[in-house]
């Protein structure tokens, strides 16, 4: 006896022009709500993007862009053949790995940690604690961390010499000034990204929990087999995002505490535009290595999303 199936194809209806008017019209109220959200866009983002051009230029400030003359490639094949621009993209690629490998899954722990926390006093105050440093600008976290890791005077060194050690120039050595940059970000932000966290746990539905317990599963087992998998979703958005901003490594952060001593392992893609732009007022060139840092930054977003896609099911589109 065979047995036969049949599959029903769903097909979807376009809309009709006369439909599409009508569905504006009696949400025009609606619409007009996104009109400064796009003129923002337009004016902020939008807009500027008309100064890319002056990367195919030899820019003069006083002939402006359209007086300027034209040299086509001419900045990108001396990005490429400069050797100081390889160290500095060596230096971008280091410390936002270690950004990305030390401090990601510190959110996600301090948010599963937070998660089993049964004393909701507790949980709300270490939650203010943790956030609070994201409201601190980076020039006072620089200030404050200039004075903790003083060579004379500062706690650090102050406990190291009191253990027998040598007092350690942290934010004078190329040794130690990346190890100063992962820790002071992690400090300030650790706390906040948990947020995204703790609200996306805070979805699951709370039925899972009660019927996992009722078969026996441990507070681990929980963990592990339903907030973790509730929260993937969240986590592959936020890593794709991350990955985005691989060339992007804390560019404020750096300006505010970085050196010329140190510029060896800590100057940066950001931090580089900034010092050949408006120090050396080279325009072309500096929007050139900008214009190259962005264009990374979108294939990486569109090759991580893609990635996540084909291996973890999952993706932002």
């Amino acid at each position: 006896m065979e047995l036969s199936t049949t599959k029903t194809v769903k097909k979807t209806v376009p809309i009709r022009w006369g439909e599409k008017r009508r569905i504006f019209r009696n949400n025009l109220d609606m619409y007009m709500l996104l009109v400064p959200g796009l003129l923002f866009l337009v004016i902020f983002k939008y807009v500027p993007m008309y100064g890319i051009i002056i990367a195919f230029q030899d820019f003069n400030i006083f002939d402006g862009i359209m007086g300027s003359a034209w040299v086509g490639m001419e900045n990108f094949i001396k990005l490429t053949h400069s050797d100081e621009f390889r160290q500095v993209f060596r230096n971008t690629l280091l410390i936002s790995v270690y950004k990305i490998v030390l401090l990601f899954p510190l959110p996600i722990l301090i948010a599963l940690l937070l998660n089993e926390a049964r004393r909701m006093w507790f949980k709300r105050t270490v939650q203010t604690i943790i956030y609070l440093p994201h409201f601190l600008s980076w020039v006072i976290i620089s200030g404050l961390f200039v004075n903790i890791l003083a060579t004379s005077g500062g706690i650090v060194n102050q406990i190291i010499t009191s253990l027998g050690g040598e007092p350690i120039s942290f934010l004078l050595s190329n040794d130690w000034f990346r190890s100063v940059l992962v820790f002071t970000a992690g400090w300030k932000e650790t706390g906040w990204n948990a947020i995204i966290f703790i609200a996306a746990i805070a979805g699951i539905d709370q039925d899972q929990y009660e019927s996992a317990a009722m078969d026996g599963a441990s507070r681990l087992q929980q963990m592990w087999y339903i907030t973790i998998p509730g929260i993937m979703t969240t986590i592959v958005l936020i890593f794709i995002l991350r990955i985005g901003g691989l060339l992007d490594a804390g560019t404020e952060q750096i300006l505010t505490m970085y050196n010329p001593v140190v510029y060896e392992t800590s100057d940066v893609i950001g931090t580089y535009v900034y010092r050949i732009g408006l120090g050396k007022m080279d325009y072309s060139f500096s929007t050139a290595v900008g214009l190259f840092n962005s264009v990374i930054g979108f294939i990486l977003v569109i090759s991580g999303n893609k990635l996540s896609k084909r291996y973890t099911g999952r993706s932002i589109w």
